[in-house]
């Protein structure tokens, strides 16, 4: 864990170019009206582009944000407000068109990643290029310049495109190089160490264990990435049914030896600007959880009216607690199992941003006032209560958590399961509800991560935690 630094960015800042032209004069190379969308693609792709070339130029003339004076301050916000509402229009505009360029007509299907980096090159200034969310990066999150709501804003008009945003999700449900290149010796071997993750097969089981034990199972773009390969591993093995998703043992005091589900975010990394957009926020929902969801794409060309290639029942099997992500999980599971002395909360309050999807996945089971107090007042609940009964379907003592998992996980190793599950997750959650929602949550999870009350919130909870000790 990092040692905590409140006064300053303990990381190398780039050097302010003392020569550089005074913040008015910066502001005067804007043109004096932004350019307003015609309807002509190639006319206003050249003026948007300009434009927002500029005021990325602009941005670059000022200092670093922990050396800037109130008034450049303002004025940086002032020239990124300006940009955002000539992305904004262009985009609502022409994404579609956009994303046809970007894919060569739909033949390619970059992930979300590779969709931005192709945007900031054949469209200059539409969103931060590689090297300047690299250099965001490395920065702690309350120092960021904020480059991540330009690709919340460009990824919120390609999604609700419905041809662009449709291509994009099957897309993410491509498997991952990293999976491709594991499975052979996956297959032969019924094991596959990721790190922060393992996969290991078991009587015609796949068990997905999260294994982040420094942080009591917390997320970040690490574990993302290693559940997504999990994930993929699993629904790409024939030798197994049915998924089951857990939590592995920890080494922690407080839990030592025993298993933790998921303590939710990393507060730690998101403290210290370790937490991306495009690799965990976006990454989470389009990726693994959509995979628990809808399974894997393997044929591109089917086009809209495709069903998944690659699906399976999941088991989630929670140990102590779900907290935030973890609780988010559940929702997908086609059978929840749970420890008697387990419990649940999701601390949206509290971390400052949107819960992924659980607005939209949890008001079928647990209805509009639960969904309510656990979000805006990270109400409790325990697994052994009645009221816990919409997110849990079984409890069981924490000493016989394996056989009720196990099985859990033979009854759903059935031939019709599959039909099933398929018919019911395209009620509860049509395609084009879920790519709708997502358009929204690209744009505000993007500004809740670079807004003052988040900053402020972790300000307040990494100094509680400094006191108290932990290892979020």
């Amino acid at each position: 864990m990092r040692t905590p630094t409140l006064a300053a960015d303990d990381r190398t800042l780039p050097a302010h170019t003392p020569d550089a032209p005074p913040t008015a004069a910066v502001l005067r190379a804007l043109p004096a009206h932004p350019p307003v969308p015609t309807g002509e693609f190639g006319a206003d792709r050249a003026a948007v582009t300009t434009y927002l070339q500029s005021t990325m130029r602009i941005v670059a003339a000022l200092p670093p944000r922990t050396e800037r004076t109130r008034d450049q301050h303002s004025d940086a916000a002032a020239v990124h407000d300006e940009a955002r509402t000539v992305r904004r229009r262009f985009l609502a505009a022409h994404a579609e068109r956009v994303y046809a360029e970007l894919t060569d007509g739909l033949t390619l299907s970059p992930r979300l990643d590779e969709l931005v980096s192709l945007a900031a090159h054949h469209f200059p200034g539409l969103v931060p290029t590689r090297a300047q969310l690299a250099d965001d990066a490395r920065h702690m999150q309350r120092n960021k310049e904020g480059w991540e709501i330009a690709v919340g804003v460009f990824l919120q008009a390609v999604l609700n495109a419905p041809t662009a945003g449709n291509h994009l999700l099957r897309s993410m449900l491509r498997p991952t190089p990293r999976a491709l290149a594991a499975l052979l010796d996956y297959r032969l071997t019924g094991h596959t160490d990721l790190g922060i993750a393992t996969v290991t097969r078991r009587d015609g089981i796949a068990h997905l264990e999260l294994c982040n034990d420094e942080f009591l199972n917390a997320e970040d773009d690490a574990a993302v990435e290693a559940l997504e390969t999990g994930t993929d591993l699993v629904l790409l093995d024939p030798s197994s049914h049915v998924g089951v998703l857990r939590g592995a043992a920890q080494t922690h005091p407080a839990y030592a030896g025993r298993r933790v589900f998921s303590s939710g975010i990393n507060l730690t990394h998101l403290y210290h600007g370790d937490i991306s957009l495009l690799g965990f926020l976006l990454r989470r929902e389009a990726g693994y959880i959509a995979k628990f969801v809808r399974g894997l794409c393997l044929d591109e060309s089917i086009g809209d009216g495709w069903w998944p290639d690659a699906d399976k029942p999941w088991v989630g099997a929670v140990d102590s607690f779900a907290i935030g992500g973890g609780l988010q999980i559940l929702p997908v599971m086609d059978r929840v199992v749970a420890a008697d002395d387990a419990w649940f909360s999701l601390p949206a309050m509290e971390e400052g941003l949107v819960p992924g999807v659980s607005n939209l996945r949890l008001l079928h089971p647990a209805g509009s006032r639960l969904t309510r107090r656990l979000i805006f007042w990270g109400h409790k609940l325990k697994a052994a209560d009645p009221e816990a009964s919409p997110i849990v379907d079984e409890t069981a003592p924490a000493d016989t958590m394996d056989t009720a998992v196990e099985r859990a996980a033979q009854h759903l190793d059935n031939p019709a399961v599959g039909a099933n599950r398929r018919m019911l997750n395209l009620v509860e959650e049509p395609a084009d509800l879920f790519r709708r929602y997502l358009a929204q949550y690209a744009y505000e999870q993007a500004c809740l991560l670079h807004s003052p009350a988040l900053t402020d919130t972790l300000e307040r909870t990494w100094i509680n935690r400094s006191r108290g000790g932990g290892p979020r």
